[in-house]
């Protein structure tokens, strides 16, 4: 994604549902999953903003839930919406480093996106470690109990404008075929599984991108970051539309452990 930490931008919860690209339908499947039958503890780890947590606490009305993620922005408004929510009594959030967390195993664990907490850092630009998750997350789920399993994973053969814009490698990530192997090898069932199709993507983009919109319509064309917020703008287009949309996947595993 492109870098834009020297700029104050709307926070993408303003223009994003979820942090990762799945549709209300998928979601509601994932909840349904978790929920039933009930669970009584739910761990989600990098929760992000919390809403996939939430939404399974709401179904599971006697369920307990815990969300990390070591960014302080997502977490306080993981909890603004616990409050909202009227669950802020059944959840507990946490901002730290996943890796430290003394998480005590669960009956329902998600953990979408942040296979990077138990891999080598982000910014080494090395392929992303799912063994190391998986066999971390295995510990972390109860005999018996489930994980919702969501990772990138190139879903077509990568190419030099796909890999560009990400960590420049072909080895990043693995095929879906590739993860489920790695995710059998952990000891988990595989219930069912599916990958994100292209509209998903393009929504979570359009949102990703609208951060951007949002900056340049709140603030005057003239302004000294204006034409910075453009660029961005348009390099973040062009690396999905011109780069890896089609390329980079999201697998999404419903596991028994």
């Amino acid at each position: 994604m492109t870098d834009e930490t020297s700029l104050e931008l709307p926070p993408l919860y303003e223009s994003l549902t979820w942090l990762t690209p799945i549709s209300e339908e998928r979601a509601g499947h994932l909840v349904a999953f978790l929920s039933d039958p009930a669970p009584a503890e739910v761990l989600d780890m990098g929760c992000g903003w919390g809403e996939l947590l939430l939404r399974v606490l709401t179904s599971a009305p006697q369920a307990r839930g815990r969300g990390v993620d070591s960014a302080p922005a997502s977490i306080d408004r993981a909890r603004q919406q616990a409050l909202t929510r009227g669950l802020l009594n059944r959840a507990t959030f946490d901002a730290m480093p996943g890796a430290e967390t003394q998480a005590r195993p669960a009956d329902a664990v998600i953990c979408i996106g942040a296979s990077q907490i138990w891999g080598p850092p982000v910014e080494d630009a090395q392929p992303l470690d799912y063994g190391a998750a998986l066999r971390a997350l295995r510990a972390l789920v109860l005999p018996g109990g489930r994980l919702v399993y969501g990772e990138a994973i190139w879903s077509a053969t990568p190419h030099p404008a796909a890999t560009a814009p990400l960590a420049g490698r072909d080895d990043e990530y693995l095929s879906a075929d590739a993860l489920r192997e790695q995710i059998r090898a952990a000891g988990f069932e595989v219930v069912d599984d599916d990958l994100a199709s292209v509209q998903e993507w393009d929504v979570f983009e359009a949102g990703y991108r609208d951060r951007f919109t949002r900056w340049l319509e709140a603030h005057d064309a003239h302004h000294p970051a204006a034409g910075q917020v453009r660029r961005q703008y348009e390099d973040q287009r062009a690396a999905y539309e011109e780069g890896y949309r089609g390329v980079l996947g999201m697998a999404y595993f419903c596991l028994r452990g």
